[in-house]
Formats: structure tokens, sequence, C-alpha cells
């Protein structure tokens, strides 16, 4: 469990960087969109060894809801600038 977790939070690194790298908005915000749904898949992971659903539900919110919000918040940039 423990080097899946790792690797997981490795392949997270990946879209920071590129995050941190480029300068379009719209890389940094596919990078975050990344960010949102890795972190996601990574505490429904944990819920299921845990056995624990309520940390799952809150997972399954963060997947389905989150990026919908990342994405509206881009379109809303674009048309700032």
């Amino acid at each position: 469990m423990n080097g899946i977790l790792f690797a997981m939070i490795l392949a997270l690194l990946i879209p920071i960087y590129e995050a941190w790298k480029d300068d379009d908005i719209w890389q940094k915000m596919l990078a975050f969109s990344s960010i949102a749904s890795k972190t996601s898949i990574i505490i429904l992971v944990i819920s299921v060894f845990r056995d624990d659903w309520n940390i799952g539900v809150a997972g399954v919110i963060i997947l389905s809801v989150g990026n919908a919000g990342l994405m509206l918040l881009a379109h809303i940039i674009k048309r700032l600038n």
C-alpha cells in the first residue's frame, strides 16, 4: 500500500512542475485540473484501504465537482484578458 501511495504522489509532482515551468494560463489550468484529479484518486485509494466510506464520498465530490469549478475559473480569466 505504501508503494502505491508513493508512486501516486510521485505522479502528482509532474503536473506541479509543469504548472511552475509554463507561463500560459491554459497550461496552468490543465496542470491544476490534473492535480485535483490525482489527489481525489489518492483520497479514494486511501478510503478503500482504510474501509472508511466517508472519506470516499469526499473524494468523489472532489472528483466530480472540483474540475468544473476550475474550468469555470479558466473561462473567467480568459474573458478578463
